[in-house]
């Protein structure tokens, strides 16, 4: 059975939420992790630092190693690939989790946070992946994978929160291209997106509260499906659009109960969905 025994994932945004959860599932396999993050100390809105995060890894039977870094910065990012690379000899997979989210429409959003969306969401997933592929492409079995969603120009996801929209799109972009660029070497890139909201700090302070999260689903199941992206081989699998809910039911995975935050409510859709 294949596994991430020994593979180097490099994880942004893994000091919480499903950057987390996805670390986490790989540890129990015994993978090596680079904790992409930038907190650095406790926040008062926000569960873990990075630290917290590389100590849970560890306790879940795996190396990590804590990797403060702002992706918007070349430098940064930089400085966590060479440390990545000097701890455990290489990068087998990259993880693009970090993102930013702002869902004001065109005349409220402030153009500073529009600059951070498409700074993080789409500089950040392009320059960390221009920087690990050199390491990729010296890998064994290589995949990107995005937290991006399907590409879908009907307009009703650009009309209320346009900015957003386009900065998630930058994001899946970059798998519809570099899944092309990339082929011949054999490097996978995929997206996956979660079919209903995830129960994250975001959800909880941004998307609507305690009311959206009792509708959600637990990090684990985005986390259990980049499992199953991630074990397959990465010449077969490539430019895909994953939603969570359909690879595990595709892999036979069918009592999905056990990631709904409360069972008794009934699960919202995704955006983008």
């Amino acid at each position: 059975m294949t596994t991430l025994k020994g593979k180097t994932l490099f994880i942004t945004g893994a000091s919480r939420g499903i950057g987390k959860a996805i670390a986490l599932r790989a540890a129990i396999d015994g993978a090596n992790i680079a904790v992409v993050a930038k907190t650095k100390e406790p926040h008062p809105n926000l569960p873990g630092t990075v630290y917290t995060a590389v100590e849970d890894i560890k306790s879940a039977g795996s190396n990590a190693i804590p990797c403060i870094t702002d992706i918007r910065f070349e430098n940064q990012v930089q400085t966590a690939v060479n440390a990545t690379v000097e701890e455990f000899g290489g990068i087998d997979i990259l993880i693009n989790n970090a993102s930013a989210i702002n869902l004001s429409p065109t005349l409220a959003i402030p153009m500073n946070r529009y600059d951070l969306l498409f700074h993080v969401n789409v500089r950040g997933t392009f320059l960390c992946s221009k920087l690990c592929l050199p390491y990729l492409k010296k890998a064994e079995n290589p995949h990107i994978l995005n937290l991006a969603p399907p590409l879908n120009l009907d307009p009703k996801w650009f009309k209320n929160n346009l900015a957003y929209t386009m900065a998630k799109y930058g994001m899946s972009m970059c798998v519809l291209g570099m899944s092309e660029e990339f082929k011949k070497e054999g490097i996978a890139v995929n997206a996956l997106w979660p079919k209903t909201p995830i129960a994250t700090a975001a959800v909880k302070n941004l998307l609507g509260g305690e009311s959206t999260v009792k509708h959600s689903r637990k990090p684990e199941i985005v986390a259990d499906a980049a499992y199953l992206i991630l074990n397959k081989p990465s010449r077969e699998c490539t430019g895909n659009f994953f939603i969570d809910e359909d690879i595990l039911i595709d892999n036979g995975i069918t009592e999905l109960e056990k990631y709904s935050v409360d069972p008794n409510s009934k699960l919202y859709l995704d955006f983008f969905l």
